[in-house]
């Protein structure tokens, strides 16, 4: 634990280490030998090798000779012989052993002298197994193929979180988890791409800077071009520009991305983070929840280790993401475990004094704020199994169409899985007419102090006003269902995670 930890190296101490390899690359160079090659004669990779040769025998030779370059991880050198740890990017490894009988005393010699942990070596010999039978390489010849000049962090105990965070290369070396986790990710988001795929979805790509923001409830970046001397916003959402794609016919369309958020970063929030969202015209949120379990079971699949849906945490636990989804109703749940009745017609009052006895906090009350607070009070908590929350107040979905037969409701869902939110859902808005008077509304609140309310966007209205097709709409972070998938916190999902 970090408690236990030993002290990381003063800045004293990495600078006197630093300094002596900075002395073994000046010794190189006068020796004719460079320290950053820019070719190397690779014909095999460690990975491969050790694919290739499971259950070998002790003192066996395979007769492959291979061409490798691995990261020095541990080394001993003795008399004639010098011994090393070998890792491959992807975290396998293979001894390398260097005879003074194979590489010549000059070799062997340069080896001992500028070899270091954390070096990228290239060696070249047979494939072999020692006699111990560890999955070797007997060098004929070797060549330095990067010199660290840094030292590595001390390998027999685990990083700490600042320093796993911060230097993630340094984490992504010694730990094996952090490796696995691009891999999870990379294979999660090619899972989705493949189901989207199926469904004839076409992927697209939108403008990151936007002269209005729009699309979601947050706090923008701000930034000015200074070529446009205009100001100008990193997009906290797809959304205005993805509709104005069904607008002009493209009827499946999604976008995997990066979203900008100027907001607190916690263990389920990061101001830049990766976000994917699709819409499917002649659908609606319905069809829209479907897809999304689709699309989560299937990444669920394939990033476990049996190809279920059942995928393993970090911790070891397991957490069965298959089967068919709950279906909850927003204010029928929040009236289950207040005690009392609330529906679109309670009153502001008495949600905030509901809220004043709960010690909920709600900034600029309205109804459709007091509920969702209240709901996330009462309720989201206890929602462990992937969930869809229906049926959201109208005052907080100024993008969402109106419920077809509950007054005061709109069709808009939101997934929980262990109590955070993963995506969200709607029946997309598509009258012109009540658009535009969702954003004048969106604009009072913005007078009132709503940092988070939406601009009215006069050229996303010109484009509702040419006929958009009803429509499915969702959006989901990719991030988010990292955590799903692993049960890491946000900061481990993200490969360069922002902090302070």
């Amino acid at each position: 634990m970090a408690d236990r930890q030993e002290p990381e190296l003063t800045a004293e101490e990495l600078s006197e280490q630093t300094q002596v390899r900075l002395d073994k690359r000046a010794r190189m160079l006068e020796a004719g030998l460079t320290p950053y090659p820019l070719e190397l004669p690779i014909s095999d990779t460690i990975d491969n090798i050790v694919a290739n040769n499971q259950g070998l025998e002790a003192d066996v030779k395979t007769g492959h000779i291979a061409g490798v370059v691995g990261r020095v991880m541990h080394v001993r050198n003795t008399g004639k012989l010098a011994f090393a740890a070998l890792q491959s990017g992807g975290g396998a490894k293979i001894q390398a052993m260097l005879s003074l009988a194979e590489v010549g005393e000059d070799a062997l010699a340069a080896w001992k002298e500028f070899v270091d942990l954390g070096d990228l070596v290239f060696v070249k010999g047979e494939v072999i197994t020692s006699r111990r039978g560890e999955l070797s390489i007997m060098a004929t010849e070797w060549q330095m193929a990067s010199k660290s000049l840094r030292p590595l962090p001390t390998l027999h105990r685990e990083l700490n979180e600042e320093t796993r965070v911060r230097q993630r290369y340094l984490d992504l070396i010694a730990r094996p988890a952090a490796r696995e986790m691009v891999v999870t990710r990379a294979r999660a988001n090619a899972s989705l791409r493949e189901t989207f795929a199926r469904h004839g979805f076409l992927e697209v790509e939108t403008p990151m800077l936007q002269t209005l923001h729009g699309g979601a409830a947050a706090r923008p970046f701000v930034t000015h071009s200074n070529a446009f001397d205009t100001e100008l916003f990193l997009r906290i959402a797809p959304e205005l520009y993805l509709k104005r794609a069904v607008v002009g016919g493209l009827e499946r369309v999604f976008e995997i991305n990066r979203n900008f958020r100027n907001e607190g970063a916690d263990s389920t929030h990061s101001p830049e983070f990766a976000m994917l969202e699709a819409y499917l015209a002649y659908g609606d949120y319905n069809a829209i929840a479907d897809l999304t379990q689709e699309l989560v079971q299937n990444a669920a699949k394939a990033v476990s280790t049996d190809g279920s849906a059942v995928v393993t945490w970090a911790d070891g636990t397991e957490f069965d993401l298959g089967g068919e989804w709950p279906r909850i109703s927003m204010y029928e749940s929040l009236s289950e475990k207040a005690g009392v009745e609330i529906t679109p017609d309670t009153s502001v009052d008495e949600l905030v004094a509901l809220a004043e006895r709960e010690g909920v906090e709600v900034k600029l009350p309205n109804h459709g704020k007091l509920v969702e607070e209240l709901w996330e009070h009462f309720v989201k908590g206890d929602l462990e199994r992937p969930t869809f929350v229906m049926d959201f107040p109208v005052e907080t979905s100024p993008l969402t169409a109106a419920h077809r037969s509950k007054p005061g409701v709109v069709e808009k869902w939101d997934l929980y899985v262990r109590g955070f939110e993963l995506a969200t859902g709607y029946s997309e808005l598509i009258d012109p007419v009540d658009q535009r008077a969702r954003f004048v509304e969106q604009a009072r609140e913005a007078a009132r102090g709503d940092d988070e309310a939406m601009r009215l966007d006069e050229d996303f209205l010109a484009a509702l006003e040419h006929a958009m097709p009803p429509s499915g709409g969702m959006g989901m972070g990719i991030d988010r269902l990292l955590m799903a998938l692993t049960g890491l916190g946000i900061r481990e999902t993200v490969l360069f995670p922002l902090v302070k």
